[in-house]
Parts: structure tokens; C-alpha cells; sequence
């Protein structure tokens, strides 16, 4: 039986990479592996400015940072043999990658009465989400496949407040690049940032991780 919810927040929208699971890693040893092919260095700082950013566009940001010029059709092949390494890697991921307090967390607020959906630029959420065993907390799954706007524009959370039948004030999005909040925000959700407080400053709430919140803190937004 679940209970009644006691705030405005109907809903919860949940980043993937950095919020439930870090993937970071493997997309960084396959971007630079990728950069590695073409003669110059990808670098872990480098990475950290692609969170929430689209295959394309982080292509796009590692050739200009190698200064390596492309064609379009080259790009495709780039970007479709950066992705294979990387589905290489994340189909070997186990529940034991999940962030501390993620399953705690998702259970608690699924069973307060808070619908769920995945909003990730991720074209592999499906994947990661199977892998992990997290498939079965979401009720509606928004990503990199049924999207065409990458962060910060809101597109990725406003179809998952719509698929939830909710109305984006109602939302509350769980992020962890400066982006995604930034997406947060613009479609009119409050935000709760997954990382430091000196980098999310537009988030509502921003804590370390989800083992340090409470289903109560959700009722404060």
C-alpha cells in the first residue's frame, strides 16, 4: 500500500551517469582510446566537461581539442566506434556499480508514492539499467534514443514529466553536471544536484550522493 504524498513533488527525474551508476569511467577510457587512434591525449579533466553532452557533440569537442579536422561521414564512424567499446564495457557492469544509497533511495521514494523516470542523454540506459538491476524503479525510461535536444536544453525532463502525466512544477529532476540542472530549471522542476555545491549553485538542494537523502527532504522542495 503506498502511502499519500505529503509535498507539491509527484515525481522524480533521475540523471544516469554520476546520479545512479558512474559510467564516467568508461566513457573516458573509450574516448581515449579513441583520441589515442588519432595521435593526441584525452585527458580525465577533459572528461568531466562532456557530462550530460551528447556522443556527438563530446566528438565534436575531442576533435577540436586534438585539433583534428573530420568529415561528417568520418565523424559517424568515429562516434559509432567510440560507442562499441564503450557498450563492450558497460555490458559487463554488475549491481555492485551502483552509487551507495541508490536502492535504498529509489525504494523508499517508490514506495512513498513518487512515480520515476530516467531522463539521461544516454543512448545505452537501457543497458545500464538491465545490468545494474535498476530496470524495475522506473516507470518511464527518457533518453538519448527519443530525444533530439541535448542538455541544458529541458527537452529530455519535460517528456518525462509528460509521459508521467505530471506538470514539470511537479517534478523534481536528481543531477549531476551543471547541464542538467541547468535543464532542470528551464523546463520550470526544482533540481537536486549530485556533486558540490560550488559547481551545481543553481540546484535547490545539492548533497554528495543519494545515500544522503530522505524521503522527507523531498517534502521540503
Amino acid at each position: 500500500m503506498q502511502e499519500t504524498l505529503r509535498s507539491n513533488i509527484k515525481a522524480c527525474l533521475f540523471d544516469l551517469d554520476g546520479v545512479l551508476v558512474d559510467t564516467a569511467v568508461y566513457h573516458y577510457k573509450a574516448w581515449k582510446r579513441l583520441a589515442n587512434t588519432m595521435d593526441f591525449d584525452f585527458t580525465e579533466e577533459q572528461n568531466e566537461q562532456l557530462k550530460g553532452v551528447s556522443r556527438v557533440e563530446s566528438l565534436n569537442k575531442i576533435l577540436a581539442w586534438g585539433k583534428v579536422e573530420k568529415s561528417e561521414a568520418e565523424r559517424e564512424e568515429l562516434a559509432a566506434l567510440k560507442n562499441s567499446w564503450y557498450v563492450e564495457m558497460i555490458n559487463k557492469m554488475t549491481p555492485a556499480e551502483v552509487l551507495p544509497g541508490t536502492v535504498d533511495f529509489l525504494t523508499a521514494i517508490h514506495k512513498a508514492g513518487y512515480k520515476l523516470a530516467l531522463g539521461s542523454a544516454s543512448k545505452n540506459s537501457a543497458t545500464i539499467l538491465e545490468k545494474t538491476n535498476l530496470a524495475h524503479f522506473f516507470d518511464e525510461i527518457v533518453d538519448g534514443n527519443s530525444v533530439t535536444k541535448s542538455k541544458p536544453d529541458p527537452e529530455v525532463f519535460l517528456k518525462g514529466a509528460e509521459l508521467l502525466g505530471f506538470k514539470p512544477n511537479e517534478c523534481v529532476v536528481f543531477e549531476d553536471a551543471v547541464a542538467g540542472v541547468e535543464a532542470a530549471k528551464r523546463g520550470g522542476m526544482k533540481a537536486i544536484g549530485i556533486g558540490e555545491k560550488s559547481v551545481l549553485t543553481k540546484a535547490d538542494l545539492v548533497v554528495s550522493g543519494l545515500d544522503k537523502l530522505t524521503v522527507e527532504d523531498l517534502e521540503t522542495l
